[in-house]
């Protein structure tokens, strides 16, 4: 169990150890779940990311991208696109 103590402004500082095991650096931001009667301290940038994980399970399945190189070629094309489409030149 870690402690902290409130300032007068409000403001606590992360022990140590628990801003190594949510990976939390300076600037990063983080989120204050209500659940239960709890409050959950998170990374909300590891929190977000989780989320569209979850939001993207069974799209690649169902796009016809059965495995990881499949996947990882379609997003060498997709970028291929975009470069070319951003720095095409007209002349």
């Amino acid at each position: 169990m870690e402690l902290a103590r409130i300032t007068a402004k409000g403001q606590i500082t992360i022990p140590i150890e628990i801003r190594k095991r949510l990976n939390l650096k300076e600037g990063d931001k983080v989120m204050f779940i209500e659940e239960e009667g709890r409050i959950i301290f998170a990374n909300a940038a590891k929190l977000a990311f989780r989320e569209i994980q979850d939001e993207m399970i069974g799209e690649a399945e169902m796009a016809g991208l059965v495995s990881e190189d499949a996947v990882n070629q379609y997003v060498k094309e997709i970028r291929k696109d975009i470069w070319e489409k951003k720095y095409e030149s007209d002349d």
